[in-house]
């Protein structure tokens, strides 16, 4: 078979070819069915990616403007819906920081393990979802059973499997179950064994590892350029966590490594997240070993918190109190700040304006999601049609962090 770049012979005539235009999404399944990018093609290789947001769009921002401050944490459940509590997590935060509230100590080990808890099950579900993408569907269904077994966890502490709502302006809706510190090292250890059953399967496969190497890499400047935060950026080799370089909650007190890549490429993206897998573990671990048996996990700010339901049954203060923070909500000193947490993606910010009232005056989010599919053009751009898909499910798209 001849070269095709040979050089025309005299009196040949070379036909004349137009780039094709493509679409990839909403609908089509690799794309999540939230994103659309019209791919112009060269053959089958992509000359230009026009990627395009805001298929799923709720404003989320301006609801969050319409209610009080307590009222919020359904909503920013909604954001990353596979980690919610982190995004419970993050919320609580920031408005604790407006308010300046500390939580008891016990509650900020709480609020650790099961944030970790939530991320080790943002990233099964990310690095499964890579292997079905590209045909490998034993290993996405058991690094989904996995993922299970931690919403059975999250399920007993919270009653909701998905889109808890648990957490509170200053503390949690309620203490750790007695059987949670036994519940979560038996479930730990079950994950663990999946992984490594799940990475058997993949790690040692040339195929998968050909469909992800040295695709879809980008340097640790260009990442930086873009506002890449998450294992996206560390993957690159920039060791930026904020549990690292910004610490809360109990996160200085804690032993855990920075997983990095070397490449940027789509198989460093899928390693850094299993290695962020185990270290969540080791956290959680910790956790678990100096979080008190008893005291509360919320403060007892009147403020902010409701009195316990015997008070507002039996005593006129605690129902005016009751009262007074559902109907009118929290009343958050009037003035702004920016709040930054470790989402399952990367920097999750929320920066909050009160005006003083029970209502937030101004919502707005810093999603890692919105940044990292800012760059998913530049990744793509001069690949095959079919490296899209990997790239693609490698940056861990959530439409819910990406409503803009």
């Amino acid at each position: 078979m001849e070269p095709l770049d040979v050089e025309l012979e005299e009196g040949e005539l070379e036909l004349p070819a137009e780039p094709m235009h493509l679409n990839m999404g909403p609908s089509h399944p690799a794309m999540h069915g939230t994103v659309r990018t019209v791919v112009e093609l060269s053959g089958e290789t992509v000359v230009k990616a026009d990627v395009q947001i805001g298929y799923l769009h709720r404003g989320f921002e301006k609801m969050c403007e319409r209610g009080t401050w307590a009222q919020v944490f359904p909503y920013v459940d909604r954001l990353n819906y596979v980690s919610p509590m982190l995004n419970n997590v993050g919320w609580a935060l920031a408005v604790e920081k407006m308010c300046g509230i500390a939580v008891p100590e016990r509650g900020q080990w709480y609020r650790m393990a099961l944030g970790e808890l939530a991320r080790i099950a943002d990233h099964l579900t990310c690095t499964g979802a890579i292997a079905m993408e590209l045909g490998a569907f034993t290993p996405f269904l058991w690094w989904v059973k996995a993922r299970e077994m931690i919403w059975d966890v999250l399920e007993e502490e919270t009653g909701a499997r998905l889109t808890h709502a648990f957490g509170r302006i200053g503390g949690m809706a309620s203490p750790p179950t007695p059987g949670f510190k036994g519940l979560c090292r038996a479930t730990l250890e079950k994950v663990e064994q999946i992984l490594v059953e799940g990475e058997k399967l993949l790690l040692r496969n040339r195929i998968f590892i050909d469909r992800l190497e040295n695709v879809g890499p980008i340097s640790a400047a260009d990442a930086i350029a873009l506002g890449w935060t998450g294992p996206c950026l560390r993957a690159c080799g920039v060791a930026y966590d904020v549990r690292k370089s910004h610490p809360y909650l109990k996160y200085d007190e804690v032993d855990f490594e920075v997983p990095v890549g070397t490449n940027g490429d789509t198989l460093d993206r899928f390693l850094v997240r299993l290695g962020e897998i185990r270290q969540s573990k080791r956290i959680i671990e910790q956790t678990l070993d100096r979080m008190p048996d008893e005291g509360p996990v919320s403060c007892d700010d009147p403020r902010v918190m409701l009195p316990a339901k015997s008070d507002v049954y039996s005593t006129i203060e605690g129902t005016i109190q009751h009262f007074k923070l559902v109907m009118e909500g929290a009343k958050v000193p009037a003035g702004e700040c920016y709040s930054y947490t470790e989402g399952g993606n990367g920097e999750l910010g929320f920066y909050m304006v009160s005006d003083g009232s029970g209502t937030p005056y101004r919502v707005r989010i810093r999603p890692p999601c919105f940044q990292i599919v800012g760059g998913l053009s530049k990744l793509v751009e001069g690949r095959l049609l079919s490296d899209i898909v990997p790239t693609f499910g490698s940056l861990n798209m959530i439409g819910g962090e990406c409503d803009h």
